[in-house]
């Protein structure tokens, strides 16, 4: 079993929500992937949709806060990019190359997570990789957010920022090695 905690940062420079924090951790056992993330907080300031009854695919969820990862097959250049509303919408993309063939991944039909909001919101979501990745498989992994605030300014959130500007796609912020 492999497990690491992660806290985001914001990209640099970005008008920040005040006394807010992207906290976390992420496990890989065997072919089982879980991920928890914690907004923590003045959540006051945050837009975060509330769950819906019937939480479906949906397109362009980052247009609002949305969590979000990426996983890489170690070594090559095809990866997912997992999409995680508040609101219990999600997508999953499969690129081939830099933001290349980019495909609705339909091995999955749903993508069940659960959704906790108090004085923080924690969102926890548990995977089966075996539907995309061989067994044995090593991943490298990105783990990001967007964020928009009441007032509709978004920022970013990521791991690492390795470009001039937000790019959770860049190969080079997925550094977590699973």
């Amino acid at each position: 079993m492999n497990q690491q905690i992660f806290t985001l940062q914001a990209f640099p420079g970005e008008n920040l929500p005040p006394n807010v924090q992207i906290v976390g951790n992420i496990t890989r056992n065997q072919q089982q992937l879980e991920i928890t993330y914690k907004l923590l907080g003045d959540l006051s300031e945050i837009a975060i949709a509330t769950p819906t009854n019937q939480p479906s695919r949906k397109h362009e969820l980052w247009q609002d806060t949305c969590f979000e990862f990426f996983v890489g097959l170690k070594n090559a250049t095809s990866y997912w990019e997992f999409n995680l509303s508040p609101a219990g919408d999600w997508n999953i993309y499969r690129f081939d190359h830099y933001r290349q063939g980019m495909q609705t991944e339909t091995t999955f039909i749903e993508l069940p997570f659960h959704v906790e909001k108090s004085a923080s919101f924690t969102l926890n979501l548990q995977l089966d990789l075996a539907k995309i990745i061989p067994p044995d498989q090593k991943i490298d992994v990105a783990i990001t957010s967007v964020i928009k605030q009441q007032n509709n300014q978004i920022t970013y959130w990521a791991l690492a920022h390795k470009g001039t500007k937000p790019d959770f796609h860049l190969r080079d912020s997925f550094i977590i090695e699973l």
